[in-house]
């Protein structure tokens, strides 16, 4: 793991690809791994993409890991796609709206299949954000799944997120009804050449004004086509401007840090718990048999769950 570690804080692509792999599987030794290159990470900026389907995502992130290319950073990119139902893989393993990116040495782009995990995020993003980050990526994406309201993991990870929106699909309504608005940094109105965009950003403005945020930030509201690359400027600009204003009010970059660490550190103490119990105090065939009790209404699933932390040693 010394090793693998080196070639990752050098910037060795394959050494990148094996820990990712790696920490989706949950192989051994992948832990330390995770332990070793922490200190070396915080340096790059991590922004979250969500939105619904069909929004312009993967198109968006293109342009925008483009825009950066030109500056002369380096990009990770990570998408998180739904589950092919038999294989368990990535349905858009290939990339297919980034073909573009694929083949620059300055991109690393990671498909990452959700395998049920909700939230639009998979299991093992947070770990993959951090071996870009600690590899040197001055800008690391993340691309919900987008596949339906829950998508507000991505605030837990991202330093900026980006909610996309476009006309006519009644986003304002869904912006209520998902918590968007409080999870968004900046919006971005793609597809911004459609009927319907003035209506969306007169209704977006309402909702703003209405819905104070605690840090004092004004969202701001950028126009995008992605297919051409209209507007993307403009919001590597607001992305930039929210940046900076984290950077002036230290209090607030300092609470959403330990935010982000406390969401962390509960995700990872739910996952191990739950490994523990099942490696150690809970056969799959105790398991099933329990699930038929409650099935059956002889037992209820409360007193199961405190019979399995008693056997931890824990007092529920």
């Amino acid at each position: 793991m010394d090793s693998l570690t080196k070639k990752i804080l050098a910037g060795d692509k394959r050494s990148i690809g094996r820990a990712i792999s790696s920490a989706e599987d949950g192989s051994p030794g992948v832990t330390d791994l995770l332990k070793e290159i922490f200190a070396h990470t915080g340096k790059g900026l991590v922004i979250g993409i969500t939105g619904a389907p069909g929004a312009g995502k993967s198109t968006l992130v293109d342009r925008l890991a483009a825009y950066y290319r030109a500056s002369n950073e380096r990009v990770g990119i990570i998408a998180v796609d739904p589950s092919s139902p038999f294989t368990g893989g990535a349905l858009l393993g290939d990339r297919i709206r980034m073909q573009n990116m694929a083949t620059d040495p300055g991109i690393f782009i990671r498909s990452m299949a959700s395998r049920g995990h909700l939230g639009g995020l998979a299991r093992a993003t947070t770990d993959a954000v951090a071996i870009l980050d600690a590899a040197g990526y001055n800008k690391v994406i993340i691309e919900t799944v987008g596949v339906g309201q829950d998508e507000v993991d991505v605030v837990k990870t991202a330093d900026v997120t980006v909610v996309v929106l476009v006309p006519g699909m009644g986003d304002g309504v869904q912006a209520m009804k998902a918590g968007i608005m409080e999870i968004g940094d900046v919006f971005a109105i793609n597809k911004a050449d459609r009927d319907g965009v003035l209506r969306t950003e007169r209704e977006l403005e309402m909702l703003l004004s209405i819905s104070e945020r605690p840090d004092g930030w004004t969202p701001p509201i950028v126009k995008t086509v992605a297919t051409d690359g209209s507007g993307t400027e403009a919001l590597a600009g607001a992305i930039g401007d929210y940046q900076g204003f984290i950077a002036s009010h230290i209090e607030q970059a300092d609470g959403k840090r330990a935010r982000i660490a406390e969401h962390r550190i509960i995700d990872l103490l739910r996952e191990r718990l739950l490994q523990t119990a099942m490696a150690t105090s809970l056969s799959k065939e105790e398991l099933r048999e329990m699930a038929g009790s409650v099935a059956e209404r002889r037992r209820d699933p409360y007193s199961v769950v405190d019979e399995i932390i008693g056997r931890l040693g824990i007092r529920p």
